[in-house]
């Protein structure tokens, strides 16, 4: 019998908030800016997850090695910045699922990739930064996920064994980093999966069509 759950961690884009638009508008004003015209939304809502590599990998068709890439990161980011929470919102039926948690006196966190200058004023708009357990940005460790470090530090913070954290995310370096750290995972079907996306292969074990849906697994 598996442990029973302690505590329930949360990727932040694309799985507890819907931060696309916001994303996408920083984006579309960066092409704007270059003489390019602006992208479809249903075209970047499903890089959201993927930070800002994936979107200037779609916006500008740069990697991490191309010589303009810091200086367009560096932009990109300053404009999210400004626009962080003009559309940003919880996925529809997410408040909910987070008082029944407390409710129910099971701690639930954050453990994101998104740097800290972002997330917790993200957070904050959101009015969710008292209310979490614990915020693991993409640079409270040393270690990003995939790595596990980021989640084995969330178990730590709440005061939760790995094995009783239940972490639910929509990439598949979430499920990466919650089995390396001996946690279960599910996978949230509504967050920002690609057609090129294969999450069944990715060794969770659980999907969800919806927020409310994580209580079955507790």
């Amino acid at each position: 019998m598996p442990e029973p759950v302690g505590a329930v961690l949360f990727d932040l884009d694309g799985t507890l908030a819907d931060t696309a638009l916001d994303l996408g508008f920083a984006l579309n004003q960066q092409r704007q800016r270059h003489g390019l015209a602006a992208l479809p939304h249903e075209r970047i809502r499903p890089q959201a997850s993927h930070g800002a590599r994936g979107l200037l990998k779609l916006g500008f068709n740069v990697t991490a090695e191309s010589p303009n890439f810091d200086a367009l990161r560096n932009e990109f980011l300053e404009l999210y910045r400004q626009h962080i929470c003009d559309h940003t919102v919880l996925f529809p039926g997410t408040a909910d699922l987070l008082q029944a948690l407390e409710a129910r006196g099971i701690r639930w966190g954050v453990v994101t990739n998104k740097p800290a200058r972002f997330t917790l004023p993200l957070l904050q708009a959101l009015k969710l930064e008292q209310r979490a357990a614990c915020i693991i940005s993409g640079d409270t460790t040393a270690n990003a996920k995939p790595h596990p470090e980021p989640l084995l530090t969330a178990a730590a913070l709440v005061r939760v064994a790995p094995a009783a954290c239940l972490y639910v995310g929509d990439a598949e370096r979430d499920v990466e980093s919650a089995v390396a750290a001996g946690m279960r995972a599910l996978i949230a079907n509504y967050g920002y999966l690609d057609e090129s996306d294969r999450p069944e292969t990715w060794g969770a074990h659980g999907r969800i069509d919806t927020p409310q849906e994580v209580l079955k697994y507790l």
